[in-house]
């Protein structure tokens, strides 16, 4: 295939400005040039001044995760000239000025591959145990397949995305990559964690944001209904709410998790189409290591 060209894509909501021109910096000086960088602001009213070259992008509501990346995919497949696109969070940087580069090599040699997950480490060097998108693995170094990826800093094919659809919109945040990478396992492409790829990143909780538990719990119930054969469905979710009841400490957290839970199952429309995953796909995921029930 021909060199992919690779389109950036970051979001934003304003509050870190000096963050988010130090990555655009970084991303100005990869070795192989993005052909596209677009920063859309998720109900910021105005961006700060952008880089020359760069696109920006104001909503003028804050649509979430999944509905400013949306966005972001929208406005990059308008221009026409992107094969991979790059999503990076704002309050990240990219440390080596050869990521691109990298990520390009990577797509150029496969065209099944879908989605490559960056490695995410701190200022340190260290990397949160929940950034490594597999099950029994602390090794943050461990290259390989998997079922899911980060969502701070990614590549997604342009060309799977035309087939299985964007992102969630109504899951606003949390799963919605699990979502995404579901969906592309299903279709015949690949998932790869490249922890060569580094996306430095500030140690962060999910759980400060105030609905964090609310829409974990939302998501994963509207995940299974859109996602899992029939049978699987309470197996998952099952699993789930025991691995919650075991694993929360916060009182106030666990009440608006079956809160959230209970949102998911009750709100049928907003978790859109349901077209479960084939049972070869199961079977696909179980020998990569995440059967689909955990």
């Amino acid at each position: 295939m021909a060199r992919p060209r690779v389109g950036v894509a970051v979001l934003t909501m304003g509050s870190r400005p000096a963050e988010l021109r130090a990555l655009l910096d970084a991303v100005a000086e990869q070795e192989e040039q993005a052909v596209r960088v677009v920063v859309v602001g998720n109900g910021t009213g105005s961006l700060p001044e952008l880089p020359e070259g760069v696109t920006g992008v104001e909503l003028p509501e804050n649509r979430g995760v999944s509905g400013g990346r949306n966005v972001a995919i929208e406005t990059l497949r308008a221009f026409g000239d992107v094969d991979v696109l790059v999503d990076l969070d704002d309050d990240g940087l990219l440390i080596d000025t050869d990521v691109f580069q990298r990520l390009a090599d990577l797509y150029e040699a496969d065209p099944t591959l879908g989605i490559v997950s960056f490695r995410i480490a701190d200022e340190s060097g260290e990397t949160q145990r929940r950034h490594v998108p597999r099950l029994r693995s602390k090794d943050p170094m461990r290259r390989g397949e998997v079922t899911t990826f980060l969502g701070g800093g990614h590549g997604l094919s342009m060309r799977m995305l035309e087939e299985i659809g964007g992102w969630p919109e109504a899951f606003f945040f949390t799963h919605e990559e699990t979502d995404l990478a579901w969906r592309a396992l299903d279709a015949g492409w690949r998932v790869l964690y490249e922890p060569e790829l580094l996306l430095q990143h500030p140690k962060t909780s999910p759980a400060r944001h105030a609905v964090y538990y609310r829409m974990t719990a939302r998501n994963r119930v509207w995940m299974a209904k859109r996602n899992l054969p029939a049978p699987l469905v309470p197996v998952y979710l099952g699993v789930w709410t025991l691995l919650t009841v075991a694993r929360t400490r916060s009182l106030p957290g666990l009440k608006a998790w079956f809160g959230g839970f209970l949102e998911g199952v009750r709100v049928r429309r907003p978790c859109g189409v349901r077209r479960p995953m084939r049972w070869a796909t199961v079977w696909r995921m179980t020998r990569l290591g995440r059967p689909p029930v955990i």
